[in-house]
């Protein structure tokens, strides 16, 4: 505000020089002095065309800042122009606008370099009238489809056919779906595709997410060797370290010239200790042999209620010992192809776990629902215990893992082993500190 008016106040005074200078030319012709008239209107003449000029230089200068910044382009400094206290507020808006570009710009780049960090390929496409156009496509896709960072939908086309089928069939709206792509001239792989729309600042986004189903299993595979491999050391060292250390102190006792009746007691110790860790090691194999050679279930039809039943009638005389009450709120029932054995003792280990859950519980209960979605049944146990903790709730299926002292740790995961080789699921939910696991069978 200050600048313009700043701006209006030189032309006004311009205007009134000349203005004053024209009437005193004239006033001097009116007195016959001619030659002294026109100098006057000599320096009235120049005037007029340095005031245009400057005019001028101030839209010229107004006209090539707006179009900088309607064109983002931020390279020139008006800071050195010779006029920039004059438009300090243009130039003040200038550099605003400059720095939030710049800012962008790096965030850009940042982002850019988050996804080209990450091994699934991500594409995204931008909609341009009625077409679309590659908006950003990530090292990853590039590199492992073998596809160069074209910037038009028909040149991807060209390259993957398969994926830009299968979008365009379904209208570029939101898709999880699998398919098979040819990778580098090779085999084909399965990959997990995903994508979403999104519309911001009335621009039409469509994100294309492909991840390979073989390069998840082995990350999956790599984790749980990882912690199987954890779990076992750290058995086995449990038992080893002892053993040897006693072991040692038995050979320093036989190497004695006499042996003395302590002695003698500390060597009956160290046996006994020595057998009690080796049939813990004795049982840690057999656990892991079980886990390893879980027998094909020997299906046959079995009703949901007679299962659940056989269950809690096998398990009834431990709640009645604790206390505990069996709430079961299933109100239909549904026929299941499953090995009755196999699955009781899914159901056995599940109650076991909940009742090892209750044991510092007030309220001691266990509620057994189910519902069926889409042909399949979905059976939950619910118990009204603490909740597992999070630090370990990534870890409650792992071999071995346990939390109890007298537990072997194998009963979560042979459940899970067992209900996968019925061709369903276990799973784990913690709603508010409840802990529900919840068993996925298909109906029969």
């Amino acid at each position: 505000m200050f600048t313009s008016l700043k701006i209006y106040q030189l032309l006004f005074l311009r205007l009134i020089f000349i203005l004053c200078l024209s009437v005193i030319s004239l006033f001097i012709f009116q007195k016959g002095l001619v030659f002294t008239a026109l100098f006057g209107v000599l320096v009235l003449f120049i005037l007029l065309i340095e005031m245009y000029f400057y005019i001028k230089n101030t839209f010229q200068l107004y006209d090539r800042t707006i179009t900088s910044i309607l064109q983002n382009d931020f390279t020139s400094d008006f800071s050195k122009h010779k006029s920039y206290q004059n438009y300090s507020n243009l130039f003040k808006l200038y550099e605003t606008l400059k720095n939030k570009e710049n800012e962008q710009v790096s965030k850009d780049i940042v982002y850019r370099s988050i996804l080209n960090t990450i091994e699934t390929g991500i594409i995204i496409l931008q909609k341009d009238g009625s077409d679309w156009n590659i908006f950003l496509m990530n090292d990853f896709f590039s590199k492992h489809f073998d596809v160069p960072k074209v910037s038009k939908w028909k040149y991807l086309k060209n390259h993957l056919s398969a994926l830009c089928e299968i979008i365009e069939k379904q209208d570029f709206q939101e898709i999880k779906t699998s398919l098979e792509i040819r990778v580098n001239q090779q085999d084909t792989q399965t990959f997990v595709m995903q994508s979403s729309r999104s519309e911001i600042y009335n621009r039409d986004y469509f994100i294309v997410l492909l991840d390979s189903i073989q390069n998840v299993i082995e990350k999956k595979e790599k984790e749980a060797w990882v912690n199987l491999m954890k779990v076992i050391s750290h058995e086995l060292l449990n038992s080893i370290t002892p053993i040897r250390s006693l072991s040692q102190n038995l050979q320093d006792l036989v190497q004695q010239e006499t042996i003395s009746a302590e002695d003698l007691d500390d060597m009956k110790s160290s046996v006994t200790t020595m057998l009690r860790r080796s049939d813990h090691l004795q049982q840690f194999v057999e656990s892991y042999r079980k886990l390893a050679m879980l027998p094909s279930p020997k299906k046959q039809i079995m009703e949901l209620s007679k299962l659940i039943d056989n269950s809690c009638q096998i398990m009834n005389p431990l709640f009645k010992k604790e206390h505990i009450e069996v709430i079961n709120t299933i109100a239909f029932d549904r026929r299941l192809h499953i090995d009755p054995q196999q699955m009781e003792q899914v159901f056995i280990n599940l109650l076991t776990n909940c009742i090892y859950a209750l044991t510092n519980s007030e309220k001691k209960q266990i509620i057994i629902s189910a519902e069926v979605k889409e042909k399949r049944i979905f059976i939950t146990i619910t118990d009204t215990g603490n909740g597992i903790e999070k630090e370990i709730e990534n870890k409650i299926f792992l071999p071995f893992f346990t939390t109890r002292k007298e537990g072997a740790g194998i009963g979560l995961t042979l459940s899970k082993s067992i209900v996968e080789a019925h061709g369903g699921y276990l799973a784990y939910r913690n709603d508010e500190g409840i802990t529900t696991f919840v068993i996925c069978l298909v109906e029969n």
